[in-house]
């Protein structure tokens, strides 16, 4: 009897050390970032979650990060795949503004990714239309309303920016040239629409960051799917086709009650990934 009281409290603690470990956190980097710019977020996501293996995707770091979107997807991928492989209870992502992009393009195309949380950090997913200093740095000889001439050309398409730049003023000219965000909305034909879809939906959640003190993401309404109409009028989410069409599974995501939105104002762009108030209040109960 003494040796089954013994073993019973061994099985409990390893029963515990099952039950507390961590899925495992990658991080996708954005614009002109590299791996190092997130230490604050690796600090604050193992304090709350000990032993948790975090990695930031060391790929496409600054100038780098204006390579055409498909061919980060593909670079992520090679990178993200392995660690996905090595991990039988799935991973969360962690995609912070341009990156967010990058992982919805990985989360479309990859059929067997076990991706649990998609925390989208302060992206674009609406899109991009205004004056930032990132476009005056880029485009010094253009301003929002005539980037289109650049932006929607086989030559435009070949730079990051352009991939997501959604000009409400020249809708049919971003649905027929975007080679990327057009694409992934399903905004005009594509043959692979049904299996993107049934990959973006292998996810468990899905938790959109975002703010109205942003300053970069214009309208900042983009990081939580919401984007101008032709008047530059802000339409949320749940009024914009892509969702009442569920033309790529945010509907479906909604009706499932895995479509998270966390709003947090006085953020500036730059420092979502290392403000405390954003971890605790957007991103840590998703890490579970």
């Amino acid at each position: 009897m003494m040796r089954v009281v013994f073993v019973f409290p061994l099985l409990a603690v390893c029963v515990l050390c099952v039950c507390l470990a961590y899925k495992p956190v990658i991080i996708v980097h954005g614009l002109f970032d590299s791996s190092s710019n997130f230490n604050a977020l690796i600090s604050f996501i193992n304090a709350s979650h000990p032993g948790t293996n975090v990695s930031v995707i060391d790929l496409f770091d600054g100038s780098a990060s204006l390579e055409p979107l498909w061919t980060q997807v593909e670079g992520f991928t090679r990178a993200i795949y392995p660690i996905m492989q090595n991990s039988a209870d799935g991973v969360h992502l962690i995609c912070y503004s341009q990156g967010g992009l990058i992982c919805r393009g990985i989360l479309s195309t990859l059929s067997d990714h076990n991706v649990h949380s998609f925390i989208s950090l302060s992206s674009p997913q609406g899109g991009q239309y205004g004056d930032t200093d990132y476009l005056k740095y880029l485009f010094p000889q253009f301003v929002k309303s005539n980037l289109y001439h650049v932006c929607y050309t086989s030559v435009g398409q070949k730079i990051s920016i352009c991939n997501y730049w959604n000009d409400p003023h020249h809708r049919e000219q971003y649905i027929n040239s975007s080679d990327y965000l057009a694409l992934l909305n399903s905004e005009r034909p594509n043959p692979n629409s049904t299996a993107w879809k049934q990959n973006f939906l292998r996810m468990k959640k899905l938790v959109l960051v975002g703010g109205p003190d942003d300053g970069v993401i214009t309208p900042w309404q983009s990081s939580q799917f919401g984007f101008y109409d032709d008047n530059e009028t802000v339409v949320e989410m749940k009024q914009q086709k892509l969702f009442l069409m569920d033309t790529f599974g945010l509907k479906t995501l909604y009706a499932r009650g895995d479509l998270i939105l966390c709003s947090v104002p006085g953020v500036a762009h730059v420092y979502w990934h290392s403000n405390e108030t954003v971890y605790k209040t957007c991103i840590d109960k998703w890490l579970t």
